[in-house]
């Protein structure tokens, strides 16, 4: 059985066979004896995506990792860094420093700051990731080409992507063709990237892709 440790752009964990991309946590989740999630979803607001490989080292997924033998930290895995920022979380400063360093200062840029630090971006997404998603911004489905790469909207409860103007509905395994939906100037999405990283991408911040997310468009795909 596949370890319960894989996010969705929603934010939810879930578990199934799938890989993906980068890696990270939200905290102590798990009990290394039944290698189970607990009852939490988040022990600490610094809601990280790390590097699946660093220096050669090595876990075992939600084991016995802390130096005192007990948790440690529970990883979780993301297909790629636009599932991950979409749920919340944000570049880690340890072994993603450069991203992290450009997140940060595209995240004071998008958002008026005129600089920020991990502790004061972890506060405000705290707050807009815990907006339920019908409480989040509308976007109307004409507009989507304005917003940039790596943003994600929801419509109904089908997570997708934006690339190039384009929508691309994202899953486990990767992104496929949008499905159809009124694509009319009034349709309605919903906005999954919380805002204020939203502003980051504006600003200028790419996030790491999966290869799937730049495939040829299905002819079926919905216009937008």
């Amino acid at each position: 059985m596949p370890l319960q440790n894989r996010v969705d752009p929603f934010g939810d964990i879930r578990a199934t066979t799938a890989r993906g991309l980068f890696t990270g946590n939200r905290g102590v989740l798990h009990d290394p004896q039944t290698r189970t999630l607990t009852g939490r979803r988040w022990t600490t607001r610094a809601w990280i995506v790390c590097e699946c490989a660093f220096r050669g080292r090595r876990r075992a997924v939600m084991g016995r990792n802390a130096p005192s033998g007990n948790a440690g930290w529970t990883e979780l895995f993301f297909l790629d860094e636009a599932t991950a920022l979409a749920a919340g979380h944000r570049p880690c400063f340890f072994c993603r420093r450069e991203a992290a360093t450009t997140f940060a200062s595209c995240f004071a840029a998008g958002n008026g700051l005129d600089t920020v630090r991990a502790p004061a971006i972890d506060a405000i997404l705290h707050r807009e990731r815990l907006t339920p998603l019908r409480a989040r911004p509308p976007v109307r489905a004409g507009a989507v080409s304005a917003l940039p790469d790596g943003a994600m909207v929801a419509h109904d409860e089908r997570a997708l992507l934006i690339v190039s103007g384009a929508l691309r509905l994202w899953a486990f395994t990767g992104y496929g063709p949008a499905p159809a939906f009124p694509a009319s100037p009034g349709a309605r999405l919903r906005l999954l990237t919380p805002p204020a990283t939203l502003a980051a991408l504006k600003a200028g911040y790419k996030p790491v892709l999966h290869q799937t997310a730049h495939a040829p468009a299905s002819a079926t795909e919905a216009a937008v």
